[in-house]
């Protein structure tokens, strides 16, 4: 890991991959969330697919752009079997997950594609398109409320502007430039003494991704006094909720060292969460 000392890792467990890895077919401990009631079957209002697929708009989105199948999304939800049964929820974590949308059961992808970031949708999935019959997983149709809190390009896409800063960055005296990618709704800013968890992407000048965090679908919680300058310096200008890009010349990154990423580098930032020091959590 490039960046500094990794002081804490918060997954986002990923419910929906087609083998099942990371599923929290927790039961046990999950709290009672009640079902639907029309969990048993799709109403007469449910849109259905070719594939078998239903689903109806709980809520509409914000946006006015569909997700597209290389996406990265951030997601909340709740998944029922068809009697009713709580077997996975991000909600009862209280983190949402996030995974790329090429990856997820054929079910969730296809309902995903069709909706817009804001939207929450219902969707009842066939066992064909769900777990398809896994040891261990729910058999027959499953159903889950999906939130799309937030959809984004993959990693290996690089923004557009990643060679060089365009015309609308701000440049601190330091010489660090930035842009606000989507603003939080936080009001305080972390201080240096403060760990952050975070979501990033890093990139060299010619689009080559060196490090992510989205590709893992796991963010970090990092201390802000053991990061590249340009972090420490950058972090502190964001609220929580923020999304920023910052271009942060070598002196304020890995400086030449031997074996990091070299020359200017490009990082897309999300604060998710201000974190208390380190000295005060134990």
């Amino acid at each position: 890991m490039l960046l500094a000392l990794i002081l804490v890792g918060a997954g986002f467990p990923g419910p929906l991959t087609p083998d099942g890895a990371g599923s929290q077919l927790w039961a046990q401990t999950v709290p009672d969330i009640p079902a639907p009631p029309d969990v048993a079957a799709p109403p007469a209002d449910a849109t259905k697919s070719a594939t078998g697929l239903a689903s109806r708009i709980i809520s509409p989105g914000t946006g006015e752009k569909l997700v597209s199948e290389s996406d990265v999304v951030t997601v909340h939800y709740n998944g029922w079997t068809s009697e009713g049964r709580l077997f996975d929820s991000s909600r009862a974590r209280s983190l949402p997950s996030m995974f790329p949308l090429n990856r997820v059961m054929a079910g969730w992808r296809e309902c995903v594609l069709q909706m817009t970031v804001g939207e929450t949708r219902r969707c009842w999935v066939p066992q064909a398109l769900a777990y398809n019959g896994q040891a261990g997983r729910p058999t027959g149709t499953v159903v889950f409320d999906i939130e799309l809190v937030d959809a984004r390009r993959a990693p290996s896409v690089p923004p557009p502007d990643v060679a060089a800063p365009p015309a609308d960055v701000t440049t601190t005296a330091s010489g660090l430039m930035y842009k606000v990618i989507k603003p939080g709704t936080g009001t305080r800013r972390p201080t240096p003494r403060e760990g952050v968890t975070v979501h990033y992407t890093g990139w060299t000048t010619d689009g080559k991704v060196f490090d992510s965090t989205v590709a893992k679908g796991m963010p970090v919680t990092l201390e802000l006094n053991n990061v590249i300058p340009g972090w420490t310096e950058g972090m502190q200008l964001m609220v929580e909720g923020d999304r920023m890009r910052f271009w942060i010349p070598q002196n304020l990154a890995y400086k030449g060292a031997r074996g990091a990423p070299a020359g200017m580098l490009v990082f897309d930032i999300d604060l998710i969460k201000i974190e208390p020091p380190i000295t005060s959590r134990f």
